[in-house]
């Protein structure tokens, strides 16, 4: 019992012992120290779940960086096995370009040569009504109508005076181009050649029509015969309906077709191939 009452009072003689300013010091430095404890349990953790985070991150890094290597890997066996085909690929496609640049100078060349052509031709026929002859270029063919009225009497294949001077016009450009062959083509329309006519139908009288503008720009305007084909195409090309007198006028023509050099087309790309080697 007195043991007790001893270290009861050596006890508060201790305590007693300590300053109050003191003991407000050290229970500041605890609560500051207890915040600090706090505030490092709180980075820690965090650390710790940004640790995980980046372990995770890692593992799909190493997982990416392996399958990187891997197509590396398959890249490179490929580019062994297939090197000799992927070179003649190349080569394929190297000689596909050639040949399409020189199509496309050759369809150039052609080109001008036919502008200049239907040029000449629009500035030869000036003056000319354009109902009654046009000049216009389908897929590389230059085609020139005219109206059977500036050529032709009704049902007859005999030339007029006037026709004369239109195919003098043209037989001019025509002359100018010396390696151009045309074909001349008689179109009629669809009623039927009179009675007691001298022509059966409207195959012959179309056909007559045509071989007679040729023998005209033979005899009178010296173009070479073996430039010129006749065609007779009767009623079986309109360009109109029948049904009415305006589109039978234009169905009655004759049309010349100037055709193109297609050997001489075909030239021009082997050239153009030559010259690439």
């Amino acid at each position: 019992m007195k043991k007790g009452i001893l270290i009861l009072g050596s006890a508060l003689v201790l305590s007693s012992c300590v300053s109050k300013s003191k003991y407000t010091a050290l229970q500041d430095q605890y609560n500051e120290t207890s915040d600090e404890l706090s505030k490092t349990r709180m980075e820690l953790a965090a650390c710790l779940d940004n640790k995980k985070n980046a372990s995770k991150e890692i593992d799909y890094l190493k997982k990416t960086n392996y399958q990187l290597l891997k197509n590396i890997g398959n890249m490179s066996t490929l580019s062994k096995k297939e090197a000799e085909n992927l070179e003649r690929s190349l080569e394929q496609i190297k000689e596909k370009d050639l040949t399409i640049q020189s199509l496309q100078d050759a369809i150039n060349k052609r080109d001008s040569v036919t502008f200049a052509l239907v040029t000449s031709l629009k500035g030869a026929t000036v003056g000319i009504d354009d109902e009654d002859i046009s000049i216009n270029v389908e897929k590389g063919v230059v085609y020139v109508s005219i109206s059977d009225k500036l050529l032709f009497t009704s049902g007859s294949s005999k030339l007029s005076k006037e026709a004369l001077a239109v195919l003098g016009k043209v037989a001019q450009v025509l002359k100018s181009q010396p390696e151009l062959e045309f074909m001349v083509e008689g179109h009629t329309d669809n009623k039927a050649v009179r009675q007691g006519a001298s022509f059966e139908d409207n195959w012959e009288l179309s056909a007559e029509r045509a071989a007679s503008v040729v023998r005209v720009l033979e005899k009178d305007f010296n173009i070479k015969p073996e430039r010129m084909t006749v065609a007779g195409k009767g009623e079986y090309a309109p360009v109109a309906s029948n049904d009415s007198a305006e589109g039978r006028a234009q169905n009655r023509r004759t049309r010349i077709v100037i055709l193109p050099k297609l050997d001489e087309f075909y030239s021009l790309i082997e050239e153009g191939m030559e010259k690439a080697k």
